[in-house]
């Protein structure tokens, strides 16, 4: 029997057989050419480093303090003189959240989303409710991000032309599709000064807005003393708590983006945990120190609400009337750079967001076609689901981002409340001698009753405002979630059935077998894993065909999804497993007495790398039918093609383009299969 053939083939399209087409130009031009997966350098190209990472994840914190300081300001009114300690308590807030996910950035080293920490933690069922959360929340999260970049810019402009904004901002959603198409890494790569020059002109307004004033704050200490004194005797303590409690829930969209940085680890450059944990550190001194310095800024400064502007233009306005010179170009570059670093921010949506539907995908709660990479290494298919998903939000909510902050807010902190409790659990469990135990227990209490609280405050304060919205979304997407895994498990078991066809196998014992004969007509069978389906598709072929074939031949496919694309090693492991799964093949050639050969390729494209890899075999086999086997169910639902892989009919529809004969067989799905006659199968010449 012929030893198999070692073809490893670049993915997609990269051989001299595919077919030139002006849409396969256009989509080479606009998102880049395929990666060669045949060079090593691909994975440590893709990777990124502490800095860039943090522009990539960390901009989506950092960029919230466009927007979450100045709704906690809002909700505050004329009780301005609660902004110092909801300053306080936004920075407490951020450090103590970003040293929960420091811990489980240490638990988890190959990604610690909130998805993977309540399933390993708290059981499936928490695990898809977090993970059902977070693709709300990185849908919204493009929407926010880029609706809040729109009120930035729109700030600029006069009320009259306020109107085109709607059509701005789905503009800008298109575009940030089409750039992360082409890739994480040349994404990030690109907008990468804009977020330096955020750092720059946010930490010069800090600076002018507080420093001149330092002489001022002891007035303005009394005047907060004052204050609060005076809310006391009208409110009461507990109507100050009340308030204070609404404005701290209501500014809860400053926290988001701390979750991006845990979820996002396989993304970074070795050694993950250290790149990791130095990227949370970043994010988290930015983001306190922005977010709680410009509550300080609007109480220094004395900003009120302006109609067409924000808050931060208002601020920066003020500033720019204390400058001697060049006023106007600080506030223009101040908020430009503010607007862009918002666009940034959406990149958090389509960098982890796939992600997390590609981690449900392998879990068999999404459609598993949602794992699958594109021949440029990104989850295609999870982009245009986020980046349309994040379009329809958008028209629903008119860019309204008052109204986007408590329908984000709240699956946050739902996924930020899991991921706590999760770890308390894991602490549980944890031997008491583990170093800094009693430090890991309190941190995660306190970070888990901060979370809770500002979830429980946000859904009862704005339940009609919205919050209705986000719950009912989310729920139906976990119904949806249960009906998928439910269905992939009935399936699974039906075919478990054909499974049993193994145990009625003959083995006639070793047998020495002839070399396939190029010149005798030649069956070869397109196979995946090693199973009754396979083995089905076989029988099949001698059955419909008796004794026309004298060779077989085993083509199979091992496909990169976003399970097995973290590095060489799990692509070594996926060749392995594919040759394995070959050599099962060619043992069950034997056992039938026919002679076999077995060819493999690697690649993200299963109906690409099919093709290339039967058009390479016709050259050795010109007498070659293709065979593959397909599920069909008796009564087939719109669904089923939705949540099955059509690859045999899609690679059957190419070699007919080619003008070669592909075979698809159908195997119906049974609970009772008749038991299989063999006898005719074996070798004529045998």
């Amino acid at each position: 029997m012929k030893a198999e053939k070692e073809t490893l083939v670049s993915p997609g399209p990269l051989l001299e057989t595919e077919r030139s087409s002006t849409w396969t130009q256009l989509k080479h031009t606009i998102i880049g050419k395929p990666r060669d997966l045949r060079d090593r350098s691909v994975f440590h190209s893709l990777t990124l480093i502490p800095f860039l990472a943090w522009v990539g994840m960390g901009a989506d914190g950092l960029s919230s303090s466009a927007y979450g300081p100045e709704e906690a300001f809002r909700a505050l009114g004329s009780h301005t003189y609660l902004l110092v300690a909801l300053a306080v308590m936004t920075g407490f807030t951020v450090f103590i959240i970003s040293a929960g996910y420091s811990r489980i950035i240490e638990v988890f080293p190959h990604g610690g989303g909130g998805y993977v920490v309540a399933t390993k933690l708290l059981g499936e069922r928490a695990g898809v409710v977090s993970g059902c959360a977070l693709l709300v929340d990185y849908i919204l999260t493009i929407t926010i991000s880029i609706s809040a970049a729109g009120d930035a810019l729109f700030s600029f402009l006069p009320l009259a032309w306020h109107g085109w904004k709607l059509s701005v901002i789905a503009a800008l959603i298109l575009m940030l599709i089409v750039l992360n198409l082409r890739g994480v890494r040349e994404s990030i790569l690109f907008l990468t000064p804009i977020f330096v020059l955020f750092l720059l002109t946010h930490l010069l307004l800090l600076g002018f807005a507080i420093g001149p004033h330092v002489a001022e704050l002891p007035p303005v200490m009394r005047q907060v003393g004052d204050g609060f004194k005076h809310g006391l005797s009208s409110l009461g303590i507990w109507g100050m708590l009340v308030l204070f409690l609404h404005a701290y829930s209501l500014g809860g969209g400053t926290y988001t983006g701390i979750e991006a940085v845990s979820n996002g680890l396989p993304l970074m450059r070795e050694p993950k945990v250290q790149t990791g944990k130095r990227t949370m550190m970043y994010m988290a001194f930015s983001l306190a120190i922005t977010a709680a310095g410009l509550l300080v800024c609007y109480l220094v400064m004395k900003v009120q609400h302006v109609e067409g502007k924000t808050l931060n233009m208002v601020l920066a306005e003020n500033v720019a009337n204390s400058l001697p010179l060049g006023g106007g170009l600080f506030v223009l570059l101040t908020i430009l750079a503010e607007g862009a670093l918002l666009v940034v921010a959406a990149q958090a949506g389509f960098i982890d967001g796939p992600r997390v539907l590609a981690n449900m995908a392998v879990d068999s709660w999404m459609p598993r076609r949602f794992a699958a990479l594109s021949d440029r290494l990104t989850t295609q298919n999870g982009i245009f689901l986020m980046g349309l998903a994040s379009l329809a939000a958008l028209f629903y909510t008119r860019g309204q981002v008052s109204k986007l902050v408590v329908m984000y807010s709240i699956n946050v902190f739902l996924t930020f409340t899991l991921s706590m409790l999760g770890m308390l659990n894991w602490c549980r469990h944890t031997p008491p001698a583990m170093p800094r135990r009693k430090r890991t227990v309190a941190l995660f209490v306190v970070g888990g009753l901060l979370c809770a609280t500002i979830l429980a405050v946000t859904i009862v304060e704005k339940f009609g405002d919205g919050g209705w919205v986000t719950l009912a979304v989310t729920g139906t997407l976990i119904a949806v979630c249960f009906l998928i895994r439910n269905h992939y498990r009935s399936v699974a078991a039906h075919l478990a059935e054909l499974d049993k066809v193994l145990d009625q196998m003959p083995d006639p014992g070793p047998r020495l077998l002839d070399e396939p004969d190029p010149t005798k007509p030649t069956a070869a069978v397109l196979v995946g894993s090693y199973g009754g389906l396979g083995i089905h598709t076989v029988l099949n072929i001698f059955r419909a065909f008796p004794g026309h074939y004298g060779n077989l031949a085993f083509l199979c496919v091992g496909v990169i999804d976003s399970g097995q694309f973290k590095g060489e090693q799990e692509m070594k492991a996926l060749r392995n497993s594919t040759k394995q799964t070959l050599d099962r093949y060619l043992e069950l050639a034997r056992r039938l007495g026919i002679p076999a050969t077995s060819r493999w390729a690697i690649g993200t494209d299963a109906v690409d790398e099919a093709e290339s890899l039967c058009l390479s075999f016709r050259k050795e086999f010109p007498k070659t039918t293709y065979f593959a086997g397909q599920v069909i169910f008796q009564l087939e639902n719109w669904y089923h093609r939705f949540l099955h892989n059509q690859t045999a009919f899609s690679v059957q529809k190419r070699l007919q383009l080619d003008g070669i004969t592909m075979v698809i067989l159908p195997v119906r799905v049974r609970p009772a299969p008749k038991k299989v006659q063999t006898a005719h199968v074996g070798h004529r010449s045998g």
